[in-house]
């Protein structure tokens, strides 16, 4: 009987995976005794219970399982940073298209911004110039740049 329950425990042991051998205790244990007592009813025994009750892994596995387990977490934090990032952007895209639509929106997101970093208690300045303002003094850099090279061309005609 003793050779019997480890040969049928090898054979459905030998079926499955760790994981489900380990996580699904009572499947195991059912075609366990399915298989057990399919052979003993020939000798007039029946198995009404039959248990796998403690399962020793060698060290070597358990580390295996480990790094297969941390593995697994890695992914799914990838994956999950992953489609938060499509998210934000997503939002953001359709952020920049309603401002877009609306340049006073900018404007207002602008002031926002101030005041939540004035709302920290920190010695930070932020000095916010409007977009306008820039290309304005982009224009009037080039208009000065092509005054002075015309200048200095008239100057150099005898």
């Amino acid at each position: 009987m003793h050779q019997l329950a480890l040969t049928g425990l090898r054979n459905i042991i030998g079926q499955h995976d760790l994981d489900e051998i380990l996580q699904e205790r009572n499947k195991i244990n059912t075609l366990l005794g399915d298989n057990i007592s399919g052979s003993t009813a020939a000798w007039g025994l029946e198995v009404q219970r039959f248990e796998m009750k403690d399962v020793e892994l060698p060290q070597a596995m358990q580390q295996v399982m480990a790094m297969q387990a941390e593995a697994i977490r890695e992914k799914r934090a990838r994956i999950i940073k992953a489609e938060a990032e499509l998210e934000a952007s997503v939002k953001l895209s359709a952020a920049a298209a309603q401002i877009t639509m609306n340049p006073a929106a900018l404007e207002l997101r602008r002031m926002q911004m101030i005041a939540e970093v004035g709302a920290e208690n920190n010695s930070t300045t932020v000095l916010m110039i409007p977009s306008d303002f820039v290309s304005l003094a982009h224009s009037l850099n080039d208009y000065l740049q092509r005054q002075a090279a015309s200048r200095s061309g008239a100057d150099e005609k005898p």
